[in-house]
């Protein structure tokens, strides 16, 4: 990595590391030095997201060939997540889910400082992997959000059991909220991840002669693809809802997991490719 993403890539983890540090203070409760203001924490984002762009999108347009190693892999991801919670934040009460998603994006770039990894993809001026590209990373993303959402209700529903309730919890949206939002988010990602197949199930075709490349990241996504089908179906003819829609939800995230990251981790860091 040469000087200049360095430098930006260290700058954008101790941003991202303020952000966490600050809004994890105020949610338990500690002294910390700026007071609570949505709007300002808003626009501090907002910066900090507009520079990770920067980032993420200059090396992938500049050659043409995006890098898909690990870190930047993640890089991106984690970026996609919080521009869209941040756009969402405009419109719906999304209170929680920085505290997940800011020390993410730090993990995601102390990754990316200590194993950038390199694994270039093809060429951007191809239409369908252009496409395949966008749609895959915004699924990824929208059921990473789905993930967090789901997480947020088991620890809602665990406290109003308890009857004890903490700082998190008093400023989480109602259960119902976050059970819509989280069923709204897994549905949008399930029309692009279908997308997402079949542009690869076209790409595929178009590259190599073969309508179906069976390896370890397809047959996760298919799986994932019926896991996720299946708890729609399921909400909408049987009303699958709490604890039953979350494992569903978090078991097709974990499947999506393994396939896209788990297994860059395993080519790249274990077998060295």
């Amino acid at each position: 990595m040469s000087a200049v993403p360095f430098a930006l890539t260290l700058g954008l983890l101790l941003a991202y590391l303020a952000l966490t540090w600050h809004h994890i203070g105020h949610f338990s409760g500690c002294a910390v030095l700026l007071p609570r203001s949505r709007r300002v924490e808003h626009s501090a984002l907002g910066l900090v997201l507009l520079a990770h762009a920067f980032l993420v999108l200059t090396p992938m347009l500049a050659g043409g060939y995006p890098d898909l190693g690990v870190g930047r892999a993640l890089s991106a991801v984690v970026w996609l997540m919080l521009l869209i919670y941040w756009t969402c934040g405009f419109f719906y009460r999304v209170e929680g889910l920085q505290l997940f998603m800011l020390p993410l994006a730090v993990l995601a770039l102390a990754v990316e400082l200590l194993w950038p990894g390199h694994h270039p993809g093809y060429a951007l001026r191809n239409p369908l992997f252009s496409v395949h590209l966008l749609v895959s990373m915004l699924a990824y993303s929208l059921f990473a959000i789905a993930a967090l959402l789901a997480v947020l209700m088991l620890l809602l529903e665990r406290a109003l059991h308890a009857r004890r309730a903490t700082a998190l919890t008093r400023q989480l949206p109602p259960l119902l909220s976050l059970e819509t939002m989280m069923f709204q988010v897994i549905g949008v990602g399930f029309a692009l991840l279908t997308v997402s197949l079949v542009t690869g199930v076209l790409f595929s075709e178009q590259m190599f002669g073969t309508a179906l490349t069976v390896n370890h990241k397809t047959v996760f996504a298919f799986a994932a693809w019926c896991v996720f089908g299946g708890l729609l179906v399921g909400r909408a003819r049987y009303g699958w809802r709490g604890k039953v829609a979350v494992r569903w939800a978090l078991s097709g995230f974990g499947l999506l997991l393994l396939g896209f990251i788990g297994t860059k981790i395993v080519l790249e860091w274990v077998l060295g490719r």
